[in-house]
């Protein structure tokens, strides 16, 4: 398997994906001739080595000869997408990551997503910055995508709407659910695009996996500032594999309760995984004096811990938690797709010592296509299991 890892500490562009990319290897003349089958009109891609702050990096620029000559709908953008040559998990991907700036762009504006309009010059720049981001993980041979957590920035920024704070309404829309935090210079060090591409892109956020790196790039931001290198580094290698597993430090964030009424359960549980926390338990205990008790755990990524236990303070009645960091090992793991009746489920895989595999469906993508469609939630769940073990099966794995 072969492992990509974003590192954010500086945020993260479509032009810094493309930049860091081709930093770790990626052959611009294969990415820009493969992205000749999107009609995206006139442009040419060009790459250059910078300094940051000390750090060389590549730079990678659209220049844009002739844009389209009206702004575009999402429709219009998947239509163009979907018209391509590109493989077909890249088309999807990228169908995904503009459906994704559209929502964002219609909450930060308040209309609809499918009103939203994608402007002439700055559409082409856009498409060339998704498809090539996901284009390029495509030709690495990328089959797992890891990240940090995010850096977005602070200060504030210069909008048509006037001084507004960093981040943007847009980025804000589209940071939902995803371990951020901001550091350095008072400037936006993250764009819509690049948050948008890493959302759909990565499997799991938090510290450096266990890997074995092969390369390292970095991508230069357009920003070149004083004090602080503006720069994306990605790590490209394979996970490091043992016969019983693969091992990693997650903080386990815990405290008692016996005084909340049950009934919050569900959402103190729902906001901790929104927090960046892994795995979330409830555990009946006999507290001090007999009275019954609840011992709600969490575990979470290094980056995420606090975040994690800002949640339990705020939303529980505990005055208090604790924290420790642990060790875990875990088979190796990866997730590939199965089409069913009604839609598409991720499946998560993992091998074992004996060359066996061990599969199951991810619940949110069942519980999606079951509140869509009408159907039971386990009926769902027990048609992906089938479609996974169907002999002969195609294997679409995550690009």
């Amino acid at each position: 398997m072969r492992l990509l890892h974003f590192d954010c500490f500086s945020g993260i562009s479509g032009d810094m994906v493309l930049g860091a990319l081709v930093d770790a290897g990626l052959p611009l003349k294969d990415l820009a001739r493969q992205l000749k089958s999107l009609p995206a009109g006139g442009y040419v891609l060009r790459a250059g080595t910078v300094t940051r702050q000390g750090l060389r990096a590549t730079k990678v620029d659209v220049l844009v000869k002739n844009g389209f000559h009206r702004p575009l709908s999402l429709e219009a953008i998947h239509r163009i997408i979907r018209t391509s040559r590109l493989p077909a998990a890249v088309k999807e991907r990228s169908r995904d990551v503009f459906a994704r700036l559209a929502r964002a762009e219609g909450i930060a504006h308040r209309v609809r997503a499918a009103r939203v309009q994608f402007h002439e010059v700055g559409v082409v720049d856009s498409l060339v910055d998704v498809v090539g981001g996901i284009l390029g993980c495509h030709l690495l041979g990328v089959e797992r995508i890891t990240a940090s957590p995010v850096n977005l920035g602070s200060g504030f920024i210069d909008s048509a709407h006037g001084r507004l704070p960093a981040p943007g309404p847009a980025v804000t829309a589209l940071a939902r659910g995803l371990p951020i935090y901001s550091a350095g210079p008072e400037r936006e060090l993250t764009t819509p695009t690049g948050l948008a591409l890493l959302a759909a892109l990565a499997d799991e956020f938090g510290g450096l996996p266990l890997m074995r790196p092969e390369a390292i790039g970095y991508g230069a931001g357009t920003a070149d500032t004083s004090g602080w290198p503006n720069v994306l580094r990605v790590f490209l290698g394979e996970p490091v594999s043992r016969s019983q597993g693969e091992t990693d430090s997650v903080v386990q964030v815990e405290t008692n309760l016996d005084d909340l009424n049950p009934q919050a359960y569900d959402t103190v549980m729902a906001r901790l995984f929104e927090a960046g926390a892994v795995d979330v338990t409830l555990t009946p205990v006999i507290m001090k004096q007999g009275r019954p008790g609840i011992v709600l755990t969490a575990l979470a990524p290094p980056g995420s811990a606090e975040s994690v236990a800002g949640v339990m303070l705020r939303e529980t009645t505990t005055l208090g938690v604790r924290m420790q960091e642990i060790g875990r090992r875990m088979l190796p793991r990866r997730v590939e797709r199965v089409r069913i009746r009604d839609g598409t489920v991720r499946m998560k895989v993992a091998g074992t010592a004996r060359g066996t595999r061990k599969a199951a469906p991810e619940y949110r993508d069942c519980r999606a296509i079951a509140e869509r469609t009408g159907r039971p939630v386990r009926e769902i769940m027990e048609e992906a299991m089938l479609a996974f073990r169907q002999p002969g099966r195609q294997t679409r794995r995550r690009t």
